[in-house]
């Protein structure tokens, strides 16, 4: 009697609170329809975003209260939203056309270039203006709401991996990181120097996730911005070429990928309950290493060309010529493929493989673009164009539109696994560089099948576990989650020595 009051209890419990978060969303959507009229901004952004959040948190409670911690696979392949059914394709294209918006269609969410904003926009003005002292944007709604997922999710996460200290500490370290670095930093650092030109201010926001950082117009702010331009600049390279490899060596790609990242921060959080839903099919592998690894080609040539031609159009600025960068370019790439081959190559993996071949093709890129290219254009093409290209198909079609708004589809790390240049280059130091491994006791394994489900990323774990073979692959985060779900203690995330890291084993435990 007292289980079935327990279920019922839980049952109720859990209805009103998506009705209380469903009341907050319908709220804050109706904005979309209002023009300038007058009302209370804080109080009707305060009461939409304060009941979605009361309803998650209540939902929350009531869905994980007098139960064990840790993932249940109660009903997970038959709820609606979590088993690409009808809800998640409703939220799907929900988030698809938000992300439209977004981009392309901002007077949709109410800005106004010529005017003062009204509708959703407008909203978010009182809170707009406390941080950065201007009026709201696009923008500046998207980095509300995106925060704000990350933190009432995050709370949800927390409270259903409650059993993994490493989980909680992980949550709590992407939550600070969004809300403190990419939000409230860049905001209050715009208000206090509010006679800058505009650069990115997110510190944690690297190259080539960061597609702008070495764009003409990103340059010259951050060149004439004085001080505060110049350490965000320095820092900046610093963070590619020397903070990122080192920290990648220690502990992988997950120092960033799961510990810091805001892409893999929003998947983790707001994304977790569409986990399972990532293809573990070898044909979507092969397509994962193809496509991910065209986007850093992509990505990589294109930078080169924009920061050639700056240098060519603005000698003035620039302590070397053009030439002299491309082939201090080339040369450190050759360099790197040659020490790679000749120390590395028997841990090489096609992951590693199709890095060097990127490489490569990059190589002969470079060297194509200095000798046919002008100034202004880029292998006979306007150089404005390489970037407004990358932007519109990597920047946001990509990485926001496939990358966000099909998580109930595909899963949350979509654009992780499939599109981001960042996760490329750690991957590959990841899988040649790093001490970090995940290990795996295969003798205690019962082949539950848990790991393979929730990795996002993926990763048929469980074949690994099988055959008690680490796991160094390129495109894991280190989540942690598979060992979070292992019923038996059978993965274990490590940093240790690079001797044996890489065991390949090919007959499964038991099996001679």
């Amino acid at each position: 009697m007292a289980t079935t009051a327990l279920i019922k209890t839980k049952k109720i419990g859990k209805q009103i609170g998506i009705y209380i978060a469903i009341i907050g969303a319908i709220l804050l959507s109706s904005f979309l329809f209002t023009s300038e009229v007058a009302y209370n901004k804080t109080l009707f952004l305060s009461l939409s975003l304060g009941l979605i959040g009361s309803g998650v948190l209540v939902y929350t409670y009531y869905l994980y209260v007098g139960t064990l911690p840790g993932i249940k696979n109660n009903g997970v392949w038959f709820s609606s939203i979590s088993s690409t059914g009808i809800l998640a394709w409703i939220a799907g294209v929900v988030l698809t056309l938000f992300y439209v918006a977004l981009y392309w269609y901002p007077h949709w969410l109410g800005l106004r270039s010529d005017g003062k904003s009204t509708g959703l926009v407008a909203l978010f003005d009182p809170l707009s203006v406390l941080l950065n002292g201007k009026a709201a944007t696009q923008w500046f709604v998207y980095g509300t709401l995106y925060t704000f997922s990350i933190l009432i999710f995050g709370v949800k996460y927390i409270v259903k991996y409650r059993h993994s200290r490493y989980q909680i500490i992980r949550t709590c370290s992407v939550m600070f990181f969004q809300l403190s670095f990419a939000f409230l930093i860049p905001e209050i650092l715009s208000k206090l120097n509010s006679d800058l030109p505009y650069f990115g201010k997110d510190l944690k926001n690297m190259w080539p996730l960061n597609y702008y950082f070495f764009e003409s117009w990103h340059l010259k702010n951050l060149l004439n911005s004085g001080g505060i331009g110049l350490f965000f600049l320095i820092f900046g390279i610093a963070m590619i070429f020397v903070i990122s490899p080192i920290l990648t060596y220690f502990f992988g790609k997950r120092w960033y990928c799961s510990w810091v990242c805001g892409c893999g921060a929003l998947a983790e959080t707001a994304g977790d309950s569409f986990r399972q839903l990532s293809s573990k099919k070898v044909s979507v592998w092969k397509i994962e290493r193809w496509l991910i690894h065209t986007v850093l080609v992509f990505a990589f040539i294109t930078t080169i060309a924009l920061i050639w031609s700056f240098i060519r159009r603005n000698a003035e600025l620039s302590i070397i010529s053009g030439d002299q960068f491309i082939w201090g370019i080339v040369s450190l790439l050759i360099i790197s493929m040659v020490a790679i081959y000749l120390f590395k190559r028997k841990d090489f993996s096609k992951d590693a493989l199709y890095s060097i071949i990127s490489i490569g093709i990059i190589i002969i890129g470079i060297l194509c673009i200095n000798y046919f290219s002008g100034e202004k254009n880029i292998l006979f093409i306007n150089s404005y164009k390489y970037s407004k290209w990358y932007g519109f198909f990597i920047g946001a079609a990509f990485s926001g539109i496939i990358g966000v708004g099909f998580y109930p589809i595909l899963g949350g790390r979509v654009w992780c696994r499939f599109g981001c240049p960042m996760a490329a280059i750690l991957g590959f130091q990841q899988r040649i560089l790093s001490r970090f491994r995940i290990t795996t006791n295969g003798g205690q394994c019962i082949s539950c099948g848990n790991c393979s489900t929730y990795c996002e990323m993926g990763i048929d774990v469980r074949s690994y576990a099988q055959k008690g073979q680490n796991i160094v692959r390129s495109s894991c985060v280190g989540c942690g989650v598979c060992s979070a779900v292992c019923p038996r203690g059978v993965l274990n995330l490590e940093n240790s020595s690079m001797k044996n890291r890489i065991n390949n084993v090919s007959n499964p435990l038991g099996s001679k």
